[in-house]
């Protein structure tokens, strides 16, 4: 018997040993795409720079860079509308090595609110790159006055939609079992949805994520491991559920359900604060409404699993408040300080907790019948309502 561990820990070594030689073998291969030197004949650099973020300030602007090449890049000119304009940067050599940040500033130009520019980032190389304005609008700062308009935001958008749905708890205890499994269903319908939404906006914001980071896998990857840490959450948490009728647990769905769609609605956030300081005050009004007439929704997904058990007034509102908060912190941060990495995270991990709550509702008992089953009209017409 007291060779069993040993044997264990022998197996997982030899189990280990390939996938450690595979990392050391691929770290190799990177290191070696660096070295030019090693190749039969000599290759230009590759030059690659990413438009990271465009500050509009009252006498110029400034554009934060990063490169996104393998090799070093040096700016040498910037363009406005095609002519030539006096810029600084930092760093001072204007040289950025790969993956490095710059940040280069325009000052002494008068540019015109609500004009159309397009500022070209002229390498040594001669290779260009445009940062694109569409609407010039002076970039908000961190103000009360600001700081306030996107908290309302946040409000309007997440936190009383939200507590609008969770009005509906009182109701659901008088409904019988086949509308409760009803309900249940539009739950897993509404998540599905927002789910696939979720991975649609992050696959949107890819697009502009510098290669680097590799967008789809870092969008993915993210959501993986948000879907694997709560699993292991869940079952850690297995032993605390009481024999109390299923209090325990329909709290804990509700819980994470209110956590998937808080990261889902911090990505609304996101884009709803993107949108006002890029200038496009109707999309964001559009995108205001429509968020603020389907996150109403959310907060009956959030009661159906207590339709069943009591909550008291203080578990409710730290329910609404999980879900509907962090619609504030994505409009501040998409506001003040919007990044594509960063949205792409978020949205990553929305994603990876709304399907794990899918995950969840899908293997209770909350849309099966007596006798177990789930191929139900009530369910097929709930999903795909």
């Amino acid at each position: 018997m007291s060779d069993e561990p040993k044997k264990s820990a022998r197996a997982w070594l030899y189990g280990l040993l390939p996938i450690a030689v595979l990392g050391i073998l691929c770290c190799a291969i990177v290191k070696l795409g660096d070295r030019k030197d090693l190749l039969p004949t000599k290759v230009p650099p590759i030059e690659e720079l990413s438009i990271q973020r465009i500050i509009i300030k009252p006498h110029g602007f400034q554009i934060e860079v990063m490169n996104d090449g393998p090799d070093e890049l040096t700016v040498a000119q910037v363009s406005i509308e095609e002519a030539y304009w006096n810029f600084t940067m930092e760093p001072a050599d204007k040289t950025l090595g790969h993956l490095e940040h710059g940040v280069i500033t325009i000052v002494n130009y008068h540019w015109v609110e609500g004009e159309a520019y397009v500022i070209g980032i002229i390498s040594r190389n001669g290779i260009t790159w445009d940062a694109e304005i569409p609407i010039a609008l002076e970039t908000p700062v961190a103000s009360s006055k600001n700081t306030w308009f996107f908290i309302i935001l946040g409000v309007i958008i997440g936190v009383i939609p939200v507590a609008l749905g969770l009005l509906w708890l009182p109701v659901l205890p008088y409904l019988s079992d086949k509308y409760l499994r009803f309900l249940s269903a539009l739950t897993v319908g509404l998540l599905i949805f927002l789910g696939l939404d979720t991975m649609k906006e992050g696959f949107e914001f890819t697009e502009e994520l510098a290669g680097s980071y590799n967008g789809e896998i870092l969008l993915l990857g993210v959501g993986l491991l948000v879907f694997i840490g709560l699993m292991t959450l869940k079952n850690a948490g297995k032993e605390m559920v009481l024999d109390d009728g299923g209090r325990s647990l329909a709290l804990r769905v509700s819980c994470l359900i209110a956590l998937g769609i808080g990261l889902h609605n911090l990505g609304e956030g996101l884009v709803v604060g993107s949108a006002f300081i890029h200038g496009d005050v109707s999309m964001g009004t559009r995108l205001v409404l429509g968020f603020t007439l389907h996150n109403i929704t959310e907060g009956l997904a959030i009661v159906v699993p207590l339709a069943a058990c009591t909550a008291g007034i203080s578990r409710i509102i730290g329910l609404g408040l999980l879900a509907g908060l962090p619609t504030i912190a994505g409009t501040l941060i998409g506001g003040f300080s919007f990044s594509q990495l960063w949205a792409v995270i978020f949205f990553g991990m929305a994603a990876g907790a709304i399907f794990q709550v899918v995950w969840i509702i899908s293997k209770g008992p909350s849309l099966r019948s007596s006798d177990g089953g789930m191929a139900l009209p009530e369910n097929f017409i709930g999903i795909f309502a």
